[in-house]
């Protein structure tokens, strides 16, 4: 590997986890908003998403430079490429952080609307799959990388049942319909944080032992 590319791939790692600790932040503080009813913390995250769209454009751009220039192969070549992949789901994780964001501001509107008591832990499991992926991917920990993917059930079921327990108080009061849409919306988007962080483990686990793992979900404890 040359020098060149060697602190190009280091500068891209640093620039990853400082966009993984905003892209973190933001999902925290759009659920913390949705929880307690605080539009000041949704507007910071919708605030942010531009910082972070700007730090996805320079990353993909850092690293096609460093494809063109130095035209890599083999591992360099697989982890950049996985940079590119996971930069993107990074950028879509802060853009679902501000549709929760923009559903808890209108859910102020329904002060007297409760949202589901799972959402914490739903958001916890959340938070804890994106975490442990990428500390897989910084790490090249493929077994680490698994226990993520097989994590996304465990969101599955959660979503499932705060859908349940929402469409059960629609069909109770009819008066809740708007403000349970706008809950079930924000639910949606938190789930989907949970697939793009199963994105990026089943990409270390591409990136590690080569095995493409998409869309074989039940292989993946083998």
């Amino acid at each position: 590997m040359s020098k060149h590319l060697d602190r190009g791939m280091t500068q891209l790692r640093s620039d990853l986890v400082k966009q993984f600790g905003i892209v973190e932040q933001m999902m925290s503080l759009s659920v913390r908003s949705l929880v307690e009813r605080r539009s000041d913390l949704a507007v910071s995250v919708i605030d942010t998403d531009d910082e972070v769209d700007a730090k996805d454009i320079q990353i993909e751009e850092d690293c096609l430079k460093l494809l063109a220039l130095h035209q890599p192969v083999a591992e360099d070549l697989r982890w950049l490429v996985t940079v590119v992949k996971i930069n993107g789901d990074l950028e879509r994780m802060a853009d679902l952080a501000c549709n929760i964001a923009e559903r808890s501001i209108s859910l102020d509107l329904f002060p007297l609307f409760r949202v589901p008591e799972n959402v914490s832990k739903m958001v916890g499991t959340t938070i804890g799959m994106v975490r442990s992926a990428l500390d897989s991917f910084l790490e090249h920990d493929a077994d680490l990388a698994r226990k993520v993917i097989l994590a996304d059930d465990e969101v599955d079921r959660l979503n499932v049942e705060m859908i349940q327990e929402i469409e059960r108080r629609m069909r109770e009061d009819p008066e809740s319909v708007e403000p349970s849409l706008h809950c079930f919306s924000a639910i949606r988007h938190l789930e989907r944080i949970a697939d793009m962080a199963t994105h990026v483990a089943e990409e270390t686990v591409y990136l590690v032992s080569g095995d493409i793992v998409r869309h074989r979900r039940g292989e993946t404890e083998s």
